[in-house]
């Protein structure tokens, strides 16, 4: 026990500062608390990065299709086969490639189902597999909560948050004292010993991945903290959620709109509820002259909760090819109601409406998925290489 706890502790050096001695004993002591929790959300974090991909994987013969030389199905036909079938089309998701089946919406005997549709043939593809959802759901609860509910969340929530004082401390031990040591610090010598090797594995790699990890933890605290979520916004130009309570009740012209829109879905409930609605084509071809570009699609129609057409359609047309959504609604007659372009949206909402595909990296599409399993991977091997530091430290004591 006397040399475990002689481990944990050591002297400050000579010529060493302040700062560096504490930033060890922090770094140390809360590297040995949180390396296994750590270990278990990189982890979870890199199956996770790849779920999309794998599910289309497992679901192969549904979603990659072969585009036949004859035009796809619109709408209102494949609406038209389901009404045969006594199956209401309830959404649609068009996708960018030809070569992909569309995923549809429909309501059967009161349920609400999906399925993958060939569009050339009017096939339906069947349900998506259960097997692979199912996986992803386990591994979202473990990164999450460690399947504990709320004290996992708190616990996953504490060592996050140990992990970002980590990273910032560890950035602080790496700094070089002098410039002549940089290149010791940015480079690996692979033909050295195992100990010294593993030491620049978690000092190099920890300074390569230091950023990304850094803004995959911070985005993960923003969906675990309440107060992170309420700092954040604040300090993107948002109202904190205080404030936004006393809006509400003050009705300030933000749930002032709200309110005046919920009016407006009652009316049109109510005013329209006889009415024929308009096609889906119809409704398509206008949200294509208000968001004139092409993009994956999809389309809700109304419902007894929403009695409005939303069309969302995924604007990649930027620098990055960086996936933002915008959104434009049409009463049951197609006449025109909001246009919510992402653009528009002010700096707290952009980052409210993308903080998960920026936690997990689908932001960009499969570039930046590998870019964060690859950060995501050498934050798995941080953990390890940390403790066998600490190991050999405690060997050498014995």
């Amino acid at each position: 026990m006397r040399v475990l706890l002689k481990s944990l502790y050591r002297k400050r050096r000579k010529n060493e500062s302040v700062t560096k001695y504490l930033m060890w004993i922090t770094h140390l002591w809360l590297g040995l608390l949180s390396s296994s929790i750590v270990f278990v959300m990189c982890l979870t974090g890199c199956l996770y990065a790849f779920k999309n991909q794998i599910i289309d994987f497992s679901n192969r013969d549904k979603v990659y299709i072969s585009p036949s030389s004859e035009k796809a199905m619109n709408p209102d036909l494949i609406q038209a086969e389901l009404l045969k079938q006594n199956k209401e089309l309830t959404s649609l998701m068009i996708p960018d490639d030809k070569g992909n089946s569309y995923m549809i919406g429909y309501r059967e005997n009161n349920l609400d189902k999906s399925t993958y549709y060939n569009q050339y043939t009017g096939e339906v593809l069947g349900q998506p597999d259960v097997g692979s959802g199912r996986f992803f759901e386990i591994v979202l609860d473990l990164h999450r909560n460690l399947m504990m509910g709320n004290i996992g969340r708190q616990i996953v929530g504490a060592s996050v948050l140990m992990f970002c004082i980590l990273l910032i401390s560890g950035l602080i031990l790496w700094l070089p004292k002098k410039l002549k040591f940089l290149k010791q610090g940015l480079t690996f010598m692979f033909k050295a010993k195992f100990q010294r090797v593993n030491y620049d594995l978690h000092n190099t790699l920890g300074f390569y991945t230091f950023l990304m990890l850094f803004f995959i933890a911070v985005t993960g605290l923003y969906v675990t903290y309440p107060w992170v979520k309420n700092t954040l916004i604040i300090s993107l130009g948002g109202s904190s959620i205080d404030n936004i309570s006393k809006e509400k009740d003050s009705g300030d012209d933000a749930f002032g709109g709200l309110l005046e829109d919920m009016l407006q879905k009652q009316d049109e409930k109510k005013n329209l509820k006889e009415v024929t609605s308009a096609s889906v084509d119809k409704i398509l071809k206008l949200a294509d002259h208000q968001l004139p570009y092409p993009a994956v699609t999809s389309i809700e129609l109304p419902n007894e909760e929403n009695p409005r057409y939303v069309v969302i359609k995924i604007n990649r047309q930027n620098f990055l090819g960086m996936m933002f959504p915008d959104e434009v609604t049409f009463d049951k007659t197609g006449a025109f109601k909001t246009k919510e372009l992402f653009s528009d949206k002010p700096l707290n909402k952009k980052f409210t409406a993308l903080a998960k595909p920026l936690h997990t990296g689908e932001i960009m599409g499969l570039p930046s998925i590998i870019l964060y399993f690859i950060a995501s991977l050498i934050g798995c091997s941080l953990p390890v290489t940390g403790f066998l530091i600490w190991w050999h430290r405690f060997r050498k004591m014995k």
